[in-house]
């Protein structure tokens, strides 16, 4: 048997069986490398070379950072601050739940917090309003992907370790497509409120705006500084990130004074035990990219594609769409790993911009976190709204397909989309 179906098939056989993505991945890959004949400690040193990396350890501490910002109030100031500016559009109560996950995002980086923490508020909020509980559960969810989209974004940070991109320029170049899928969203929930007929709440005022502002600008230096310090070579991603943690926790624990000393232990471990989780799955895809490498299949695949179309266009339209089907099965983390060495091989091929290519895979992965099966942020809003993850999933397409649009303007406008990257970072084209 070729060694490439026992991966696969042994793979698929896990899955079915509802083994855990990590551990299917890691046994599939363990059962291949007997086959092969290769010694044991393969295993042991391709995960321990998938995560030893510097790079990496800005996830925690984002992971950390995240949970600073919730537990600490700053999610109740920037609904607040949400309010204040779109609140009294027709539709607020959809804009601020828009707007509250751009911000967010650009605070913790992970799209699964942002929707359990906004999607505990606005959902509710919004069914109570007169919005269709799927609609509410769709874009909580659909809005939450942003945290994989503008920086400073997990995912990016994870390619970039293992691709060796440019960190940076990756999130320079996702600060355009997060603030366009922001407001083609805000753009929808006007039509579904202008369809239900749902009016404005409230009426606009520059004091309470001014107030709101004035409590929800702490927090939202966070973005400036791990920003602004990679930009200026300041630090490094990690550096920047561990920065941030200590600037999180001066607001959490000195200025707003919303978590005690003695609530420390407790978010750390809790911050522990959530980076754990996922870096297993990273360690175990570790070792099934360095299969797909040792096996040739990266090169077959990238020879395929090519036989099927040698235009940049349509090589990355085809990438897009496998990373759509992809993305259904597999976290966005763990697809990235395996897949990258197809993905830059083709760069290779092809003469594609790694970054621009590594922005088109992440858009597009970011969906799988909204497409059942996998669809963890459609699955924890369900939760919070009550609602079956079908209705939720016929609710969410129109926000899908929204997003794929701007996936598209990207592929097609490279130098719209990659102009402040190469501004900021032109050594990393």
């Amino acid at each position: 048997m070729s060694p490439l179906i026992t991966l696969i098939g042994s793979f698929l056989i896990l899955i079915g069986l509802s083994v855990p993505i990590a551990f299917a991945i890691g046994l599939a890959s363990i059962l291949t490398i007997m086959q092969l004949g290769l010694p044991l400690t393969s295993v042991v040193n391709q995960m321990f070379a998938s995560i030893n990396s510097f790079p990496l350890l800005a996830v925690p501490f984002f992971l950390l950072l995240g949970r600073l910002m919730n537990d600490g109030g700053i999610t109740d100031r920037l609904l607040r601050f949400a309010d204040s500016t779109v609140g009294h559009v027709r539709g607020g109560l959809g804009h601020i739940n828009v707007m509250v996950s751009m911000m967010f995002a650009s605070l913790s980086g992970s799209a699964a917090a942002d929707t359990a923490s906004v999607g505990a508020v606005l959902i509710p909020a919004m069914k109570k309003s007169g919005y269709p509980a799927p609609f509410a559960v769709a874009l909580t969810a659909a809005s939450s992907v942003l945290g994989g989209i503008i920086p400073p974004s997990i995912l990016m940070v994870i390619y970039g370790a293992f691709g060796n991109v440019s960190v940076g320029a990756l999130f320079m170049g996702g600060i355009l497509p997060g603030v366009l899928v922001g407001l083609v969203q805000m753009g929808y929930v006007y039509y579904i409120a202008r369809k239900h007929d749902i009016k404005a709440t409230g009426k606009f005022s520059f004091r309470q705006m001014g107030r709101t502002a004035i409590t929800a600008a702490p927090p939202m230096v966070l973005p400036l500084v791990v920003l602004g310090g990679i930009t200026l070579g300041v630090f490094t991603a990690t550096e920047a990130a561990s920065v941030a943690v200590l600037v999180g926790m001066l607001l959490a624990f000195v200025f707003y004074r919303a978590i005690r000393f003695r609530q420390l232990p407790r978010i750390l471990s809790d911050s522990v035990v959530a980076f754990s989780l996922p870096m297993f799955a990273v360690a175990s895809a570790g070792i099934m990219g360095w299969l797909i490498s040792y096996l040739g299949i990266a090169q077959e695949v990238a020879n395929f594609i090519l036989t099927v179309t040698q235009s940049q266009v349509g090589i990355m339209l085809l990438v897009m769409l496998f990373m759509l089907v992809i993305g259904t099965v597999l976290s966005p983390v763990t697809a990235v790993i395996i897949f990258l060495p197809i993905i830059q091989g083709l760069c290779l091929a092809a003469d594609i911009n790694q970054v621009h290519m590594a922005l088109v895979v992440i858009l597009s992965l970011t969906l799988g976190l909204i497409t059942p099966p996998y669809g963890i942020c459609l699955l924890i809003a369900t939760q919070i709204g009550e609602v079956s993850m079908p209705r939720a999933f016929m609710a969410v397409i129109p926000l899908i397909v929204l997003i794929m649009s701007i996936i598209i303007a990207m592929i097609l406008l490279p130098s719209v989309f990659l102009y402040l990257p190469q501004l900021v970072f032109p050594k990393a084209f």
